[in-house]
């Protein structure tokens, strides 16, 4: 009978420790920031239940710690930035990541408390841009084709590559999630749509100006390069870019001015 209830115990354990392992493993960790991503994200949990992987999200409130922690391991995937600001930053930190699945498109656009349109800003304007490389040359390139300023030719220019500025701008570069705040001290910011709605402002509504839908700045799910086969990356791919995910960027964040990139 010991034997007996020995084995039981040691079979009900193992099984125990096994249910543990398998449920461990079916849990997908994706780092977020939180307008539109980790809500995007949130759609797609349920994609995933249904595949049999439980979804947890990770938020993030800047552009750098989210691509650290997926190459450490933290992570097994993350979702908060475009191609060019990926690509940028796996060339300088040296990290070994991709993306496989394009997923939206925040338009850059300029903002004002002060003003109503570009003809309103004077000479000398202060105009706060974000300071990462990508977006800092994305938000000038934005400047640019408002007739504001010319700038050189090039992928990642900086205020200094400025050949023209004819109103004599003060071009301020500062962290993007600090832009909404900095709308009081400046005549116009640019900023990136996510952080422009965590701030109380509408695309659609309260841009000066703003990217247009051709924009080459698709946000993607980004991953280590070594996982692309496993099936939980194939299932992510498959939740997110979902007909229930792009139904809800088109129901619910197109009038945001967030538009669908698959």
């Amino acid at each position: 009978m010991k034997r007996l209830t020995s084995i039981f115990l040691f079979t009900a354990l193992f099984l125990t420790c096994s249910a543990f392992a398998v449920s461990a493993a079916d849990k997908i960790v994706v780092g977020a920031t939180p307008f539109p991503h980790a809500e995007i994200l949130k759609i797609a949990s349920p994609l995933l239940a249904a595949d049999g992987y439980e979804l947890e999200i990770k938020e993030f409130n800047d552009y750098v710690t989210p691509n650290i922690a997926l190459n450490d391991g933290s992570l097994d995937a993350n979702f908060f930035q475009h191609v060019p600001y990926l690509e940028n930053m796996v060339a300088e930190q040296k990290l070994d990541l991709a993306w496989v699945a394009k997923v939206h498109i925040e338009p850059l656009g300029l903002y004002s408390k002060t003003i109503k349109s570009l003809d309103e800003i004077k000479e000398g304007a202060k105009i706060a841009i974000p300071n990462d490389p990508t977006n800092g040359a994305r938000a000038l390139r934005l400047l640019e084709k408002a007739g504001l300023v010319k700038v050189k030719e090039g992928d990642l220019v900086t205020p200094r590559d400025v050949t023209d500025n004819p109103r004599k701008l003060e071009i301020i570069e500062l962290e993007a999630a600090t832009l909404p705040r900095t709308l009081d001290d400046t005549t116009a910011s640019v900023i990136n749509t996510n952080y422009a709605v965590e701030g109380g402002l509408i695309p659609a509504r309260d841009a000066i100006t703003i990217e247009d839908k051709d924009s080459p700045y698709a946000n993607v799910v980004a991953i280590r390069k070594a996982d692309a086969d496993k099936p939980a990356i194939k299932a992510l791919v498959k939740a997110i870019n979902s007909p229930e995910v792009k139904k809800y960027i088109e129901d619910e964040l197109v009038p945001k001015g967030i538009v669908p990139a698959f």
